[in-house]
């Protein structure tokens, strides 16, 4: 057993000279484990995130979430991948996202060697077996194209591997009891929870989506597919060009959320962007809508919940995301690779929550439901009165909207 220890007080300097410090380890050939322990003083203003690079590439990220981690050959606590540790120089990683004026004083603890218990492991696996699989609501069955059909997902939540308060499978049966075909888990800067999503969509019977937020103060951005770590610290111009070679989708998330807003500057847009966002809650409001039409119609629209804990401002499944997905894709499986498909052809609508109005693009035809009494908006601004529940509208190219007489908005497709 070896210990390395950092003890030292950071500055406003050093996050301005980065964010992200890494800090060296060795670890010897046939190491059993290596345990981290991180401890910040309790000083107002103080948030320090922490994770972990091997010597082989990225092992994990907690955050702000935990203050300690251990990964082993065979296990790790959640958000990182176990796997043999391999001999060489590894690295803490630490973020400091917030500090005070006067600074902190920071200490990092590695041991490596047998770990006697795995931090947050046990009470993850207790938690997972015991969430039962609900009933699921009655299906809403929409018209879709010939060949086609409609599919409810959403786009953005997250567990304990990263800063959520829950297991993957109370996240599944969330989506589940809220009428969801697909659910995308998207844990912050990690991949350690992409092992677990097969199983569990089998289990409860929805497609789990991997994804990662890719994670930082000056924006968030959804990485979609079955893809390695996007390194949350290189410049976001690499996490366009990296998603698109290692054949995923990235989406932009949040745009205008609080100080999560996207203040990256890219030269390339990313497929998609997280339009509708659960911090969206006065539907009176057209800033998503303005900051669309700014940044390019062009971009794929998708909505999130970013479901933390039950404090999150809405429940999984709202806003809704209707995909156009091949109608022979039936398992959970297959809808996973059916929705990235359909994410990636466009083929996307948005509702407010499940049963709400939406509108649907039907080839070359618009498709108001449950919605008498509105305006469907074409792309140029143009309305179009709804005047009953079922409402066909021949469809001009781009992105729509249905909004209310007051500009209420309650749904959008592409």
């Amino acid at each position: 057993m070896a210990v390395t220890s950092y003890r030292r007080v950071w500055t406003l300097d050093d996050r301005a000279e980065s964010v992200w410090h890494s800090l060296p380890v060795d670890v010897p050939a046939d190491c059993p484990g290596l345990l981290v322990t991180l401890t910040v003083p309790p000083i107002d203003g103080v948030v320090i995130d922490i994770g972990c690079e091997g010597a082989g590439g990225w092992r994990g990220w907690s955050g702000g979430a935990r203050r300690t981690f251990a990964i082993t050959p065979t296990a790790a606590t959640p958000g990182y991948v176990p796997g043999e540790l391999e001999a060489g120089t590894w690295w803490v990683v630490i973020g400091l996202y917030r500090l005070p004026v006067e600074g902190a004083e920071l200490i990092v603890e590695a041991v490596t060697g047998p770990v006697a218990e795995i931090p947050g492991l046990t009470a993850y696996a207790e938690a997972t077996a015991a969430i039962a699989v609900p009933e699921r609501p009655p299906r809403r069955v929409l018209p879709a194209a010939p060949g086609l059909r409609w599919i409810a997902g959403d786009f953005h939540a997250h567990s304990l591997h990263s800063d959520g308060a829950t297991p993957i499978a109370n996240l599944a049966a969330m989506g589940v009891a809220a009428g969801l075909d697909v659910l995308a888990i998207t844990d912050h800067n990690t991949v350690a929870h992409h092992a677990e999503l097969p199983g569990l969509s089998d289990r409860f019977g929805i497609g789990l989506i991997p994804g990662q937020e890719v994670t930082t103060d000056t924006g968030h951005a959804n990485a979609f597919g079955h893809l390695g770590p996007i390194d949350f610290r290189r410049p976001a111009a690499t996490w366009v060009s990296e998603v698109a070679r290692q054949g995923g989708l990235l989406s932009i998330n949040h745009p205008l959320s609080g100080d999560c807003a996207w203040r990256h500057p890219l030269t390339e847009h990313p497929p998609l962007a997280e339009i509708w966002h659960s911090s969206w809650l006065d539907h009176h409001w057209g800033g998503p809508i303005a900051w669309w039409q700014s940044w390019g119609l062009d971009t794929i629209p998708i909505g999130g919940s970013d479901w933390h804990n039950p404090t999150s401002p809405t429940p999984i499944g709202t806003p809704t995301t209707w995909l156009a997905v091949d109608a022979a894709a039936e398992t959970p499986a297959e809808l996973v690779e059916a929705t990235l498909q359909a994410l990636s052809a466009g083929r996307t609508a948005i509702s407010t929550t499940y049963n709400a109005p939406v509108l649907l693009r039907l080839e070359d035809t618009l498709l108001a439901l449950d919605a008498p009494n509105t305006l469907i908006l074409s792309p140029d601004g143009t309305p179009h009165p709804v005047t009953s529940a079922t409402h066909h509208l021949p469809a001009a190219p781009g992105p729509h909207t249905l909004v209310t007489h007051t500009g209420q908005f309650l749904s959008t497709c592409t």
